[in-house]
Parts: structure tokens; sequence; C-alpha cells
């Protein structure tokens, strides 16, 4: 069944985290379209801009759009995945304080029982013990509870030894909390440095595209060359049958978020990134997958291409790092990159990784 988090005491919400992200991603991308910024020293367009209209630097300019689009995917696996560490260190940090809170007021409870019995001690021990039973009016009474106070005195030195082990586990827990907490603080740089990766090569995109013509630069947005012209509507016939109930469900849950805008860093409902549309495609289905397609391609039994049904999960490129859901008749449905909208397309459309049937 899906996993639930609990709420995080620190750091962005979910929803606040996409809802950064996206906006970021879009000052960028407005901005960049209204004023080219200089791009990367590695991503420049000033010779696409130059001769815009030759076929060959149309070709090239386009090819390093492509490779911009790929790289920002790349770093945008790499922030899910940072994000997804910081996430879980969040709750590793605040379950080590909650047991180091308890462990101190185990340690206060302690105290406050052993200091109890030493004072009722103190007040009682100034008598010597041969003397007070001579002064007795009641030997019996006293031997009786001379006894008593010898085994309290037992239980006290017990208490003390459970006292000490109880501060040793204490200050373990604290230290152990403190490393997390350091782990957290490092996760939560790369997310940050990730971030600003993403931001950068999708600005370098948009500055090449801004630089072709109007028909090309509407030609690679509207990527009917590649995709078959498929884009929101569905192929005919999408035809096979899911593996499984859950996988059904997962291929009705991808089909409703066809038209949903590409957010990098987001899981839905309202807008995707390649692995959160699958990763929330297959939750509606009770079936929680890791937040990245790398780890996806792992999360079942890998299939033959040829043997794929709707619901198995295709990753792409050597490195796993795009992901869509098959759909049935060769056709995938898929978040494709910044500015296009989740859609269907050929499965052949990249380099296939592996086909999982979760």
């Amino acid at each position: 069944m899906a996993t639930h988090r609990r709420p995080s005491q620190s750091g962005l919400t979910q929803s606040a985290r996409v809802t950064v992200l996206s906006a970021a991603a879009a000052t960028a991308a407005a901005a960049l379209v209204a004023s080219p910024a200089s791009a990367d020293p590695h991503d420049t367009s000033s010779s696409a801009s130059s001769a815009a209209a030759s076929p060959a630097t149309v070709t090239t300019t386009r090819a390093r759009v492509d490779r911009l689009f790929e790289q920002a995917e790349q770093a945008t696996e790499r922030f899910n995945k940072a994000d997804e560490l910081a996430d879980r260190l969040r709750e590793e940090v605040g379950q080590a304080q909650d047991m180091a809170a308890r462990g101190q007021e185990r340690i206060n409870h302690m105290r406050g029982a052993l200091g109890a019995v030493a004072g009722a001690q103190y007040r009682s021990g100034g008598l010597d013990p041969a003397l007070a039973l001579l002064l007795s009016s009641n030997p019996d009474s006293y031997l009786s509870k001379a006894a008593a106070l010898d085994r309290i005195g037992a239980r006290q030195v017990s208490a003390l030894h459970e006292l000490r082990a109880a501060q040793r586990k204490l200050d373990q827990q604290r230290a152990e909390a403190s490393v997390k907490l350091g782990e957290l603080e490092r996760s939560r740089a790369a997310v940050a440095r990730h971030k600003r990766t993403v931001e950068r090569k999708l600005a370098a995109a948009r500055q090449l595209l801004n630089s072709l013509p109007k028909e090309e630069r509407e030609e690679f947005d509207d990527r009917s060359s590649r995709s078959g012209g498929r884009g929101d509507t569905p192929p005919p016939a999408l035809g096979g049958a899911p593996a499984s109930s859950r996988a059904s469900a997962a291929v009705l849950a991808a089909q409703r978020a066809v038209g949903k805008p590409y957010i990098w860093g987001a899981n839905g409902p309202s807008g995707f990134d390649c692995s959160g549309l699958t990763q929330w495609s297959y939750a509606q289905a009770g079936v929680s997958l890791p937040r990245t397609s790398q780890a996806q391609r792992y999360a079942g039994r890998q299939v033959p291409l040829e043997q794929a049904q709707p619901g198995d999960l295709v990753t792409y490129r050597d490195d796993a790092s795009h992901v869509g859901m098959y759909m049935g008749n060769g056709q995938v449905v898929h978040a494709p990159y910044p500015g296009a909208p989740v859609r269907y397309d050929p499965v052949g459309m990249m380099p296939v990784a592996s086909v999982t049937r979760v």
C-alpha cells in the first residue's frame, strides 16, 4: 500500500516545494522569453542567433536544446533523490529527538525517586542503629523497619545502575540525532545545488529555443516530428490487458493526468515530472513506488520490451533518467520536459533502458 509521511516539522512541505520550484522554473523561462540572458559557456547560442535560418544551424541548435533538456532531467532526478533523502532524514531526526526527550523524562523521574529515598535515609540516619534499638519502645517493629531499609538500600543501588545506563543511552541518542541533523543539512544543500543546476540548464535551453525562427520553435515545442502528432489525444486502439488490477488502476490514473503540465520536482496531482507521474499513478492504485526513475527501474520484475503490457514502467537512456508508463499499442504516457504537458508518445521515442512490471 502507499506509504504516508508525517508532516515535516522543519523545511518546506511537499506542496510548498512544488509551488516554489514551479514558480522558479516559470520565472526563469518567462524572463528568457522576454529578454534572453547569457547561457552557460558550454551552451552558448551566439552562433545559432547569427545564422538562425540555416538548416544546419537549426539542426545543431535543436540537438543542443535536446541535450540541455536531458541534462536538466538528470539533474531533476538528482534533485528528487536528495529531496527524498531530506524527507527521510527529517523523519529520522524527529524520531531521534522524541526518543531523547522520552529518555530525559525517564532520567528525571529516576532522579526524583532516588532523591526522595536519599532524603528519607538522611533524615532517619543520624542515630546509631544499636542505640536506636535500645531506645525503641518496640524492638520488633524497629528490626522490621531496619530490614526494610536494607532492602530499600539494595534497590537504590540497582536504581543507580539503571540511571547510569539510561544516561549513557540518552547521550548516544543525542549523538545520533546530531549526526542525522548534519546529514540533513548536507542533503538540503544538495537539493539547492541540484535546483540551481536544473534552472541553469532550463534557462540555457530556452535561450537557444528563442534563437530559432518562430516556425522551428513551434515545431520543437509541438514535437510532432518525434511524437507522431499524438499529444493529448489517445492513439486509436490502445490495447493489451494490464498485468494486474493495480496496473489497470495505475493506467487509468495516468490517463487522467494527460494534459497536466510538466513541473520539475512535482509528483501531482496538478503537475508532474517524469518519475512523479508514475509514482503518483501507482499511488492511486495503492502501490508505493520510489521517487526517482532510477529506483523505479528496479521496483518490480524486468521484462523484454516485446512483452510489455499496460502499466509497465519504461525507463530511457543508459542512466534510466526518464520514465513513462506503457499503455499498449506501442504507446507510453509520460511527462516529457518543461513546456510540454503529460501526453502520449511512441514507446521508442528514446533509447529504452528497461521495462519493469510492478
